[in-house]
């Protein structure tokens, strides 16, 4: 999802690839001083991204808990993804300003303690059991998380040498995979597995959330107290002002190309519990469990995306995992059982490559105006809140199949986008 960032250059990743608008150079000199080790921070930056992963797809898991807790429509449980991403769109480029004030270790703590805050207010909103203050608690849990994701992205590109830079976000991001693979098993066992014996009630969630928290703080603690590198570029002069950026068309394609996908990905995700558990004829228990396979396979698209993307062109790359997403949500729409489970599952092979692709297709000859389309870029993660919701709101008024139909769609966006919509030219301006 969010952490989709693989297998280009080190060059073109650390000229390009930053999500907010953060003081990162555009050259090959940036990096560490001579005889500085980036391993700690490179181990930091692997949990980091773990609890990034596994955070953000418990939420696939609270979707269907909140539903049947709190007796809600698929609407008003798709709010969990909407107050979730929203934040995104509203807090990516403070989180950039706050990053290049205060700088990349103490943004990491911040991160931290905010989310820790979050996480915390589960405790008060489950002995409530009241579902506007599990609202409120997501949404400071995921101001933390995008203070977080603004910083390690482009603290990643900082540490080592530039051409080594592709290497090293496969790593971590691929870790941030596996924390979106174990996340809803975790949801399974410890909050799901629960529901029955609850009834009317929030109580599962009390004791992981807290666990979480207790984890957080931890993690915040360390960071503090770690001597992290903190290497320091400048970017060449920008043109002033925000109106030059989208003149270029790419951009602009891009950044519907990116809300497209994002919210495709979140909504697929948030509802495949249920959707497995109707079509299939299975109980929630065994249909979440899919899931973590939904999520797995784009861990496992990512290693293989990367030895790929170095010898197919990355727009063709990026069409062919458009149609075949095209195609496996057609055919699971329009059979049922274990057919419908696994075609719709298998999405998430598709998914693995595109945020990457998009994202570097769509900052793609802008040269010194990258840094300020990458903020922009990454305000368009707000696709997982507005898409996940509008599904939520077709399942309540029709069915599986028209509601399918929305993330069908945005794949046929992004289909586009690979095969014009990416070309580096500029629109007309008066």
């Amino acid at each position: 999802m969010l952490e989709n960032i693989g297998s280009y250059s080190g060059k073109s990743i650390l000229k390009r690839l930053i999500m907010a608008q953060i003081p990162v150079a555009a050259t090959s000199q940036t990096g560490l001083a001579e005889g500085q080790s980036y391993r700690p921070a490179l181990v930091t930056l692997a949990v980091l991204y773990f609890m990034m992963g596994l955070i953000t797809c418990l939420n696939d898991t609270l979707v269907p808990f909140f539903k049947n807790s709190f007796q809600l429509t698929y609407t008003q449980s798709a709010l969990v993804q909407f107050y979730f991403f929203f934040t995104y769109g509203v807090m990516s480029i403070p989180a950039g300003v706050l990053v290049s004030k205060f700088g990349f270790k103490q943004s990491m703590v911040a991160g931290f303690a905010v989310a820790a805050v979050g996480t915390f207010l589960f405790f008060p909103a489950s002995l409530m059991h009241q579902y506007y203050l599990f609202l409120a608690a997501l949404f400071i849990l995921a101001v933390g998380i995008v203070i977080l994701q603004v910083a390690a992205n482009p603290y990643i590109t900082l540490l080592g040498p530039p051409e080594t830079a592709s290497s090293r976000f496969n790593l971590i991001q691929a870790l941030g995979s596996l924390g979106t693979t174990v996340a809803p098993l975790l949801g399974l066992w410890y909050i799901l597995s629960e529901t029955s014996h609850v009834g009317q009630s929030s109580e599962a969630v009390r004791l992981p959330y807290l666990c979480i928290t207790a984890l957080v703080i931890l993690i915040a603690f360390v960071i503090s107290q770690l001597k992290l590198p903190n290497p320091v570029a400048q970017v060449p002069n920008a043109v002033e002002g925000q109106a030059g950026i989208f003149a270029f068309r790419n951009l602009r394609f891009g950044l519907v190309a990116l809300f497209c996908y994002v919210g495709a990905e979140v909504s697929i995700g948030s509802f495949l519990t249920n959707y497995i558990a109707d079509t299939a004829g299975i109980v929630e228990n065994e249909a979440v469990t899919y899931v973590a396979f939904y999520w797995g396979s784009m861990l496992v698209g990512r290693f293989i995306g990367a030895g790929v993307l170095k010898i197919v062109r990355a727009p063709l790359v990026l069409s062919i995992c458009a149609v075949a997403a095209v195609l496996l949500i057609a055919v699971s729409v329009t059979s049922t059982g274990m057919l419908a489970a696994w075609t719709m599952v298998a999405v998430g092979l598709c998914n693995s490559i595109m945020f990457a692709t998009i994202f570097s297709l769509s900052v793609a000859g802008l040269e010194e105006h990258a840094t300020r389309a990458s903020g922009w870029l990454s305000t368009a993660i707000v696709g997982g809140a507005v898409i996940s919701f509008l599904q939520g709101w077709l399942i309540d008024h029709f069915n599986w199949q028209v509601a399918f139909m929305l993330p069908l769609v945005c794949y046929v966006f992004i289909l586009f986008f690979g095969l014009n919509g990416y070309k580096e030219r500029k629109f007309d301006t008066p």
